[in-house]
């Protein structure tokens, strides 16, 4: 692809954030129907699992994906915890369901997108992710910046309801965990040579987590006392399955701050789309919302210039 495979990195990317922002509108509203955030995301998990389940390890690929990885994991070329990705994913998953329906889409995506700047930009300096190290240069420190800055903004109507603002935290630090979740996939990626397999391990990973988190959370208030019917409310797991492969096909390209970016866009268009045309009950757009959006949208431009690799 040569020169086309950065931009082509970067529009996959971009769509993937769109799934990102739809999949935390049909989390938050399951989990406002289950009345618990963490069925809603092992059901979103669960199914993402069900889907690669049927349709990696059935091929020839997916096979050979497996034993390159399992051989990569036995000579050391991966460690085991890079391979937990999936945890942080589970993590961010759950605070959709907990989250979304009393933020709105686009409130939860712009917290969560800013520590995601922030995280993204430490780990490509750490060189934790498969395009290695990368500088701390003015654009990507300023563009990171002002996607906090975006955080506040966005937030700032919420000044008077303090449970609002502790509950924004939440995405918050989920999002913190997808910085290291896209360089951990890349890694494994690397080492499998599938992105499906990689998917597989990641969707693996954070349904044991999930099914561990959810036994306590059964123990304590029981189950669920209702499910919906409409099928529209399963559909969280397929549309993470697209989020997460399109990450991890990007990150060797971009690097793990401008895969985040990339993602930011089209979760921020997803998100105010969904928050216009199917807004939450009870929810509202706010002029401060938009406002921290396009902010956040210039941090995007900033952070994306040219920057000396080190």
């Amino acid at each position: 692809m040569g020169r086309w495979v950065r931009p082509f990195g970067a529009l996959i990317a971009v769509v993937g954030g769109a799934f990102l922002a739809v999949q935390g509108r049909v989390n938050g509203e399951l989990g406002h129907v289950f009345d618990d955030g963490f069925a809603a995301a092992l059901v979103s998990f669960g199914g993402g699992l069900v889907l690669l389940l049927a349709a990696v390890p059935t091929t020839a690929a997916g096979r050979a994906g497996f034993a390159r990885l399992g051989a990569a994991l036995r000579g050391g070329r991966i460690r085991w915890w890079q391979c937990l990705g999936g945890a942080c994913g589970a993590f961010w998953v759950s605070s959709q369901g907990l989250a979304v329906s009393a933020l709105g889409v686009a409130v939860f995506t712009v917290a969560g997108v800013a520590a995601q700047a922030v995280s993204s930009l430490l780990v490509d300096r750490a060189g934790w992710g498969p395009a290695g190290r990368v500088a701390l240069t003015w654009p990507r420190v300023l563009g990171a910046g002002l996607a906090v800055v975006a955080v506040a903004v966005a937030v700032s109507d919420e000044f008077g309801d303090p449970s609002a603002l502790w509950l924004a935290l939440l995405p918050a630090l989920a999002g913190l965990g997808l910085g290291w979740q896209q360089a951990a996939n890349g890694l494994v990626r690397e080492a499998a040579g599938s992105t499906r397999v990689t998917t597989l391990v990641n969707f693996g990973v954070g349904t044991v987590v999930l099914l561990a988190v959810c036994a306590v959370d059964v123990a304590v208030r029981g189950l669920p006392d209702a499910a919906p019917a409409e099928p529209w409310f399963y559909a969280g797991g397929a549309l993470g399955v697209v989020t997460i492969s399109t990450a991890v096909l990007a990150v060797r390209w971009l690097g793990v701050l401008l895969v985040g970016l990339c993602q930011v866009a089209g979760q921020l268009l997803g998100a105010l789309a969904v928050d216009v045309l199917a807004p939450a009950a009870g929810g509202r757009l706010s002029a401060w919302t938009v406002a921290g959006t396009a902010l956040t949208l210039l941090a995007v431009v900033v952070a994306a210039l040219p920057a000396r690799r080190e």
